[in-house]
């Protein structure tokens, strides 16, 4: 399948289709890369022609296989681009040993060129290890959002559904593809062109760049407390220094009894639990999508001595920390 747009120039006068590039990595989500493919193929179906075209490459050439084990071939290997392309790297699970030595040699080379370049759901990560979003604005799933921020202290990760800084762009992944490429199709061809392949997709909803990724704290816990759902941003954002359940307390002008009745009514556990939960689960990510060393892992997570770390962490996930990296990195193996 062969169907690109220019990095500098849009659109292009030529009236020459654009051309996307897409990378597929090993175990990468279908739909991020599906939902984009689609909004490009509408765009040609709206308009009656070929506005844009695409290519699939991987590593080898031959086939990449999505996570949900579904195999695709590819039109080519890593091969030399024009600057005209646009390349979308399309990243998903254990983004980490996808990104071999070649592809980051690749990226950098043809990133030398002036091309646009895009990573859709994990595949930030592939940019960011390539060194092509230093200083720049980007974004990547939330569920790897606190190991991203741990390795790559030189890019301004935000929250957002998708990011456009200059030539290079970034996804949360999932249907946050349609709402990128609905933005591009606008700057390329105009809003009306975009809502006719929204309207085509189903797609009521179209996000910005404003827009963040997650479900808020009250849709997400199922419970609409004001108050409630304040704590847990406090909690959600102060994980490496945690704050007492009294300070908490106070910073929303109610008693430490008070704040406990809540968590337990709502919540079946108390504040303590709820707040070392979301510290374990941010040192479980860490653990199982980056190098850094246990230690390290349970400061970050606010734990002050390792020994309490592997304690807790047993008690809520029945093995200890070495043995989640161990089994994770062994299944990543097969």
């Amino acid at each position: 399948m062969s169907q690109t747009r220019t990095a500098a120039t849009r659109p292009d006068q030529s009236g020459k289709p654009q051309r996307y590039v897409f990378v597929l990595l090993n175990n990468f989500t279908l739909l991020c890369f599906s939902a984009a493919v689609e909004s490009l193929r509408i765009a040609n179906r709206m308009a009656g022609r070929d506005l844009y075209e695409w290519r699939i490459i991987g590593e080898g050439g031959d086939t990449a296989v999505c996570s949900a084990g579904t195999a695709f071939k590819l039109d080519g290997d890593l091969e030399e681009l024009t600057r005209d392309d646009t390349v979308m790297v399309c990243g998903g699970i254990d983004v980490q040993d996808a990104t071999s030595k070649r592809l980051l040699g690749w990226l950098r080379r043809e990133a030398r060129k002036g091309l646009q370049m895009g990573g859709l759901c994990t595949a930030a990560y592939s940019l960011a290890r390539a060194g092509l979003l230093d200083g720049k604005k980007a974004t990547i799933h939330w569920e790897n959002q606190d190991s991203f921020a741990e390795e790559f202290e030189e890019v301004n990760l935000t929250k957002s559904v998708f990011v456009v800084d200059g030539q290079r762009i970034t996804t949360a992944g999932g249907t946050s593809s349609i709402d990128l490429m609905l933005k591009l199709i606008a700057d390329d061809h105009g809003e009306d062109m975009a809502n006719a392949v929204a309207d085509q997709l189903i797609y009521s909803s179209i996000r910005t760049d404003q827009d963040t990724q997650r479900l808020s704290v009250p849709t997400r816990i199922g419970v609409r407390h004001p108050k409630l759902s304040q704590v847990i941003q406090i909690m959600e954002t102060n994980v490496e220094e945690p704050i007492s359940p009294s300070v908490l307390a106070k910073d929303v002008g109610m008693s430490t009894r008070q704040l406990e009745r809540l968590f337990r009514r709502y919540l079946s556990r108390s504040p303590k639990r709820y707040y070392m939960e979301l510290r374990l689960q941010k040192a479980r990510n860490l653990l199982m999508q980056t190098d850094m060393s246990v230690i390290n892992v349970a400061l970050a997570c606010g734990f002050a001595s390792p020994s309490h770390f592997s304690k807790c962490y047993r008690a809520h996930y029945d093995t200890t920390p070495y043995r989640e990296r161990g089994s994770h990195a062994a299944r990543a193996g097969l």
